[in-house]
């Protein structure tokens, strides 16, 4: 193994880089400024890492590594703050831009040499560098199945509805992008302490783009991709050597054909190709503990009021998507909400939920002022759950895993239990899993836990939203247009389901354009047009309300009735 030495090193240390990718990748970001942490990683870590051995056996490195993480968390941070307002590549340049100015700077600054570097010692073994790159794949296993692995992988899928379900959006980024900061300062020191002399230029475009091609190939989808796109780009040249093709374009060619292919074929990586394996079936459905009933947010008292809005309004550009609408609502009602297509119910439940915030007016639901910073977690948090007009599911996730995702706000934070192994992590595990096979079963998915939200049909769909908002088992349930895509028999459970969770106090507001379900089972309708308010009481008044019946059909001078 001797003459291998060097190369099983770098397949570590590569696999170390991918990772720093990989971490914000899994939360739907792409930032290219690792090199830029690395650099600050690891020239300040030379001011603390002494030239002798620690004890006389214990090499000093070990003192570089907490350091150069914390630094790398640090930038990232500081970074972060002002950067993490933007999305796509919008990120991606402005992250290459702080690596470029760091660059700039340690290659301008007197105590790192400049263009002429810092020599060092070599501390760094091949068995460091590995158990470094072990902690690290352990780490990200135990991370997937987490709360926190679940809150990452919402927020890569799809933000808004990340959000509707209580997980906090710039918080799980945030923690994402200084993760993947921390872990390059630690790739800087390793790096520094094994190539025995470092300059600006070694944590340049070059590194940035090995580090992404590394974690790209080997897929960001499972916790084992950056080793496995480590071994292979690293190998990839070595092969090529003992081949004898000697030719320095070859392997830039292979390197940009696979990753072609990767992108056009395998978006998740090569170790998507291990979750396209069958796998054996589930002998029996997760054992159900908890009791289905929806609510966990302990119920308020019927008839207390849970919602008031006063003048209410919403305006885009001069078009008023709503105004001065006023509303209460109280615990146990089954409130319906109905009107043309464009007369402001989406916008309304938007504002209602968190999603946007009024121009005018002023309102609380669930003890949370409409308006207010924070974002829309702390709406979920407080006991909202919603569906969406389109269904807004976590495709690349199973319909169990969006189901489970749905128990953010009424399940507790297991990561850091999971690395210790504790009793009590598992424990709060099987109760969400219980809580997310609950509801499943009662919307009739149960036996498609194991499918891809991709692969159900658009009724499913809706469903799957349903079962997913019932698994936050909430206070106050806003269903923007459930029935839609459903047949006559799938509707009519739904009108069951709607009046079970009613009377098990759940109080629900119903957005639909199937007027029949609405009055069957509300028992109060609120009516919008050109974002106005013009009737509201019980169903049967308001279906012979006139001004209701003009909405929808017209008047004579408009047309015929």
């Amino acid at each position: 193994m001797a003459g291998y030495e060097s190369l099983i090193t770098t397949i570590a240390l590569v696999g170390i880089l991918a990772y720093s990718f990989h971490v914000v990748l899994m939360a739907g970001q792409l930032s290219l400024g690792q090199a830029g942490f690395a650099s600050l990683g690891a020239y300040l870590s030379t001011l603390a890492v002494l030239d002798t051995p620690l004890f006389g056996t214990v090499s000093p490195v070990w003192v570089g590594i907490p350091v150069g993480m914390l630094v790398g968390a640090s930038a990232a941070l500081l970074l972060g703050l002002p950067v993490l307002r933007l999305r796509g590549v919008f990120l991606a340049i402005a992250t290459i831009a702080f690596a470029e100015v760091v660059r700039i700077l340690m290659l301008n600054a007197e105590w790192t040499n400049g263009a002429q570097g810092l020599r060092l010692d070599k501390w760094v073994t091949p068995g460091l560098a590995w158990a470094m790159l072990v902690a690290l794949v352990y780490v990200f296993w135990r991370l997937g199945p987490s709360r926190a692995g679940r809150a990452f992988a919402a927020v890569r899928e799809d933000e808004v509805a990340a959000g509707a379900l209580g997980v906090d959006v710039v918080r799980t980024r945030m923690a994402s992008f200084i993760a993947s900061g921390a872990i390059a300062g630690l790739y800087g020191v390793l790096y520094a302490y094994f190539v025995r002399r470092i300059g600006p230029s070694d944590f340049g475009f070059t590194m940035m783009l090995d580090g992404l091609v590394t974690a790209v190939l080997g897929g960001f989808l499972l916790y084992f991709g950056p080793l496995l796109g480590s071994g292979f780009v690293v190998l990839v040249p070595e092969a090529q050597r003992a081949a004898g093709l000697e030719a320095g374009w070859i392997h830039p060619l292979l390197t940009g054909a696979l990753l072609l292919a990767v992108i056009l074929f395998l978006p998740g990586g090569l170790s998507s190709l291990l979750t396209r394996l069958p796998r054996p079936r589930r002998r029996a459905p997760i054992p159900v503990t908890l009791p289905v009933t929806a609510t966990g947010h302990g119920l308020p008292a019927r008839g207390s009021q849970l919602l008031a809005v006063d003048g209410l309004g919403k305006e885009y550009g001069g078009v008023h998507a709503a105004r001065d609408v006023h509303l209460e609502l109280h615990a146990g009602e089954i409130l319906g909400i109905i009107g043309p297509n464009g007369s402001g119910k989406t916008t309304l439940v938007n504002m209602l939920s968190g999603l946007v915030s009024p121009t005018s007016g002023r309102g609380w639901v669930l003890g949370e002022k409409l308006g207010g910073s924070g974002g829309m977690h702390r709406f979920a948090a407080a006991g909202v759950s919603r569906t969406f007009q389109h269904a807004k599911l976590f495709d690349r996730l199973s319909v169990l895993q969006n189901a489970l995702v749905g128990t953010h706000v009424v399940s507790e934070p297991t990561f850091l239990r999971r690395l210790l192994w504790l009793p009590s992590a598992r424990h709060d595990e099987r109760r969400a899993l219980a809580t997310a096979a609950a509801q499943l079963e009662r919307v009739g998915l149960a036996h498609r836990q194991d499918l891809s939200a991709s692969q159900l049909s658009y009724g499913d769909r809706r469903r799957l939203e349903i079962a997913r908002a019932l698994a936050a088992r909430p206070t106050l349930l806003i269903l923007d247009e459930p029935a839609a895509g459903m047949n006559p028999v799938e509707a009519a459970g739904l009108a069951d389901l709607v009046r079970e969770l009613a009377n098990e106090g759940v109080t629900i507001m119903l957005i639909e354009h199937n007027v029949p379900i609405v009055l069957d089972v509300c028992t109060r309708v609120l009516v919008l047009n050109f974002g106005e308010v013009i009737a509201g009481g019980e169903p049967a008044s308001v279906a012979a309300d006139p001004r209701v019946v003009e909405a929808y059909l017209g008047t004579a001078g408009t047309g015929d009735a």
